[in-house]
This record gives structure tokens, C-alpha cells and sequence, in this order.
């Protein structure tokens, strides 16, 4: 699929997002007369804005960032070059004390920019693959995707709450109890629907990230694709070892891979009979009905597609 694709996916996504999120507010300001609608927009925005700025500062303590040492100044200098072909302000850089490899892009106007990648990414990666992840969280800021999902992530939020302050105000308005319960139902499942574009853009937006380390990377597409199996395989291990992937839920969306896959991409890498990382075998297995369905509720691609478009890179 072409870049110019991702990026219709992407505006479809978007206007289906707002669209319906402007459909269901005429619907209630119409019956409520305005209501204390807006008492809940507010209130979720102020919520999700600080919660956007002081986000970074709270992963940093929870994750025990650091920056590297000089004996990671190759490191720095990787970032330093794609920073430059990316035609961005190179973005801080930390390491993240924690074993699952791993890497995030995150900051807020109160921090800047910062990339973290984890200890356990720079123990199982090789220089060249450490470099594909580096260029693609550059991607994320570059296309200012941790912005633009906060954003986005305002409208379910915003429905998430409208619907049950109608829901629960249905039991005590006996003139209009029947529609207010009505739209608080309709509002909580509009929150559902406008979860699943969410993640759809998240997805979408992995891709674009992936492609960004294609552009700036030499060999981008074989080194980013053999970090991601290398990211499967290096998690399901810690798993095995009774290592709680979960704590990891809240911010799956910032990393490259999501953790909690990673069980479920190992099974299929094995059942393909993933040997010496020939990565094209995987991109070339079909993926089940039940392999789609679970798609749609996470925040990244499967890995079979991921692989898949990587691919079509080199070809």
C-alpha cells in the first residue's frame, strides 16, 4: 500500500471520527437545550491536557528513565543523523530501565520532545535494528502523532461521560427520563464506535511511522522488520519467565510493538516455522477471521501486516 493510501485511510478515519462526534452533539444539544454539555467537554479537555503535560514526567519516574552514558554516544549520533534527515529538532534521548524490548516517543510543551528506548531493546537488537526503531518513533513526532491521538482520543472520552451523567439523570427527570435515557445509551455506544476509529488511527498511523524509518534509514524496511520479530520474540520470553507484561497496558500505544500481543505473535511466528529471522515467511501466512477481529482492538497492526508492508518496501 502506498504512502498516499495511508494517508486517505487516514482522512476517512478522522472525518468518520468527527463526523459522527458532530452528528450525536446536535442530537443532544437539540433535545437538552444545551444542558451542561459543555460543563462535560471542558472538564474532559482540562482532564486529557494535563494529563498530556504532565504524562512525560510520570513515565519517566515509572519507567526510571535515564540518559545514556558516553559509552552510548553511538547511540546519540544515530539519533542526531535521523533527527536531521527527518527535518526535526533531534528529540531528547533516555533509556528505559526496564527489560522488554522496547522503544517510545512522548513529550509535552512542558518537556520537549523525548525518545526512550529500554534496556532490554539495546540487549537484543543489533546497531543497525536499534537505529530502524530510533527512526521510527522520530516518525511519530515528526507527524505529531502524540498530539494529534490526545486529541483524538477526547471525543470517546467526551461520549464516555456525557452518556452516563444522561444515563444516571434519566432516574431523576420524570418529564424526559425516557429520552435521556435513550441518548445516554446512545452516547455510551457512540463511545464504542469512536474507540474502534481511535485504535483504526493508531494503527494507521504505526504504518506511517514504519514507513517514515523506510525513507530515512538505508536498509529501513529489512532492519525495522526484523526488530519487530525480534521484539516478539524478546517479550514472549520475559512472559514465559513470569514477567507481568501488563503494567505496560496504559501506554501501549507509545511503543512499537504492543506487549500484550506479543504471547498470541509468537504462537503464529512458531507455527510458521520462523527460522534464522526469514521474515518472509510470516508476511506470508493468512490471517484468520479471528486474527482481523483482534486487530480491531489494538493500537497496532498485526504483525503479519506489519511484516507484510514491510516487505513491499524492498520489492
Amino acid at each position: 500500500m502506498s504512502v498516499w493510501m495511508l494517508r486517505l485511510r487516514l482522512l476517512i478515519a478522522t472525518t468518520l471520527l468527527i463526523g459522527i462526534s458532530t452528528l450525536l452533539f446536535t442530537a443532544v444539544l437539540t433535545y437538552l437545550g444545551v444542558f451542561n454539555i459543555y460543563f462535560v467537554i471542558i472538564l474532559v479537555a482540562l482532564f486529557n491536557i494535563i494529563q498530556w503535560l504532565l504524562a512525560p514526567k510520570m513515565i519517566n519516574a515509572l519507567y526510571r528513565v535515564r540518559e545514556p552514558g558516553e559509552e552510548y554516544a553511538w547511540l546519540y549520533n544515530s539519533l542526531d543523523e535521523i533527527s536531521r534527515r527527518s527535518g526535526i529538532k533531534t528529540p531528547k534521548l533516555y533509556i528505559a530501565d526496564v527489560p522488554i524490548p522496547n522503544a517510545f516517543a512522548y513529550g509535552s510543551p512542558l518537556t520537549g520532545n523525548m525518545v526512550a528506548v529500554t534496556r532490554g531493546l539495546l540487549n537484543t537488537l543489533n546497531r543497525g535494528e536499534v537505529e530502524a526503531v530510533l527512526a521510527h518513533e522520530v516518525g511519530h513526532l515528526k507527524h505529531r502523532d502524540v498530539q494529534i491521538m490526545m486529541l483524538l482520543s477526547m471525543l470517546p472520552a467526551i461520549f464516555y461521560f456525557l452518556g452516563y451523567t444522561l444515563y444516571y439523570s434519566s432516574f431523576f427527570n420524570r418529564d424526559r427520563g425516557g429520552g435521556l435515557f435513550i441518548l445516554g445509551l446512545l452516547s455510551i455506544f457512540v463511545y464504542y464506535i469512536l474507540s474502534l476509529i481511535v485504535l483504526w488511527v493508531s494503527r494507521i498511523r504505526e504504518y506511517y511511522a514504519d514507513y517514515h524509518a523506510v525513507q530515512v534509514v538505508d536498509d529501513g524496511a529489512r532492519k525495522l522488520a526484523n526488530a519487530l520479530v525480534k521484539i516478539v520474540y524478546g517479550t514472549s520470553n520475559l512472559v514465559a519467565k513470569g514477567y507481568d507484561i501488563h503494567r505496560f497496558s496504559s501506554v501501549k500505544a507509545l511503543l512499537i510493538a504492543d506487549p500484550d500481543t506479543a504471547v498470541d505473535d509468537l504462537e503464529m511466528l512458531a507455527r510458521e516455522g520462523y527460522v534464522d529471522r526469514r521474515v518472509v515467511e510470516i508476511a506470508r501466512r493468512r490471517l484468520t477471521s479471528a486474527d482481523r477481529v483482534m486487530e480491531m482492538f489494538s493500537t497496532h497492526p498485526h504483525i503479519v501486516n506489519r511484516l507484510r508492508r514491510l516487505l513491499s518496501y524492498i520489492e
